[in-house]
């Protein structure tokens, strides 16, 4: 963590502020328009199934776009990362209406997909911009990237603290001042307001019962946050294999998604695999009160990492909160504690395991469900944290910590 000169940051203190105000209200307006644009795609595509069989040609749309002119920002998230830990040049504002489109195509045709990563890469993009307006350095452009990942995140799914926490976690807290830490909630809250102004609906979830804090209960808290671990590795290798295997495969890059869309549109639309495309909300929202098959977690991060690894686009987090929810709704069946609550407690501890960021998982889940299950859900995350490997969803973020150090040990040993 780095310090500054305590006249300095004072100084700079209106700046900043002004800086925080703006993505704010940009990255948060952005992502009402976003969540607006998604709804309507989403509903029409409920409404005309018929679309997913035009899957491979919305593929090939998002494909040519990034072809032609997505090329220095078709790595995403991974570019902000990337910029953050390594600066060189402000992240062209083209990556916002880029991700945008592409998530809506993906979406409107019936991938499986989320909606984090088009937050927080436009939110890093207008971020960016600003490099040029207040002549920033570069050390003070990696404030910058962080503000936009906290706008993004925490504008798209209305968890504030979180998202200014993740903005922090998700880089581990490398090279972070007092300032960072203090902007990153600054505009958390502006862009997080914002919405609200723009009067957007949020999904709400709730976990009515949670039991006392017993032994057995610590320990069915355990198991499921291992599994939980498990799945976060399984989804991130699948996102990985699949994007690695089209690319060596495949060397014409909007022929990816076409050849991936036909094989999408076949298993969903012929084998009627529906309730996998696009987000998922409505399974989300069902598995906190009735059980799901104990495959459909399997099959979501099968469709999820053949969908981004063939080049469509859109986030993994709501994918991730699928497999989480429906992995610890299943686990109801065979664990005696509320489904609701294993529900819950699956939906951030995946999320945890696949981005490394258990504290901002833990303080999402009591932002969303209420500080009652905070214990289950922070022990959850934390062994999730530590059973998802050492590779998680951004193949560009660097794990240190007890982690990395555990993962080490392990790899000389065997």
């Amino acid at each position: 963590m780095t310090t500054q000169n305590p006249k300095q940051f004072l100084i700079s203190i209106p700046k900043w502020i002004l800086i925080c105000a703006l993505i704010g209200i940009l990255s948060g307006s952005a992502s009402a328009f976003f969540l607006v644009s998604l709804e309507w795609v989403t509903q029409f595509r409920i409404h005309h199934n018929w679309i997913i069989w035009l899957l491979p040609f919305g593929g090939f749309m998002v494909g040519l776009s990034y072809y032609y002119w997505g090329e220095s920002v078709a790595k995403g998230n991974n570019l902000l990362l990337e910029e953050y830990e390594n600066p060189k040049k402000v992240i062209p504002f083209k990556m916002a209406p880029l991700v945008l489109l592409g998530t809506l195509l993906t979406h409107l045709f019936g991938g499986s997909a989320g909606r984090e990563g088009t937050a927080v890469q436009m939110g890093g993009a207008i971020a960016d911009q600003f490099t040029k307006f207040f002549q920033i350095d570069n050390s003070e452009r990696r404030i910058l990237i962080i503000l936009g990942i906290s706008a993004g995140f925490a504008s798209v799914f209305g968890t504030p603290l979180a998202g200014a926490i993740f903005a922090l976690e998700v880089l581990y807290f490398s090279k972070i001042n007092f300032k960072s830490i203090l902007l990153s909630f600054l505009v958390a809250y502006a862009a997080y307001f914002t919405v609200e102004f723009w009067e957007i609906k949020h999904t709400h979830y709730s976990i009515p019962v949670v039991p006392e804090l017993s032994l057995n209960n610590i320990i069915f808290t355990l198991i499921v946050g291992v599994l939980s671990g498990f799945a976060a590795l399984l989804f991130s290798r699948s996102t990985h294999f699949w994007g690695s295997l089209f690319s060596k495969n495949i060397k014409y890059p909007p022929l990816r998604p076409v050849i991936g869309g036909v094989v999408l549109a076949i298993a969903i639309a012929g084998f009627g695999f529906t309730k996998f495309s696009g987000l998922g909300v409505p399974v989300i929202v069902e598995s906190f009160s009735n059980p799901n098959q104990w495959y459909d977690f399997i099959l979501k991060i099968l469709f999820t990492g053949f969908t981004l690894g063939a080049g469509f686009k859109g986030g993994e987090v709501t994918p991730l909160f699928f497999v989480g929810a429906t992995l610890g709704s299943a686990l109801s069946t065979v664990i005696p504690m509320p489904i609701a609550l294993l529900a819950g407690i699956g939906f951030v501890a995946v999320f945890s395991g696949a981005t490394h960021t258990p504290i901002a998982c833990t303080i999402m889940g009591m932002e969303l469900f209420g500080i009652a299950p905070g214990i289950f859900i922070a022990i959850a995350c934390t062994i999730a944290y530590f059973s998802s490997g050492s590779v998680g969803i951004y193949k560009s973020q660097i794990v240190k910590g007890a982690k990395y150090k555990l993962y080490q040990r392990l790899n000389s040993n065997f």
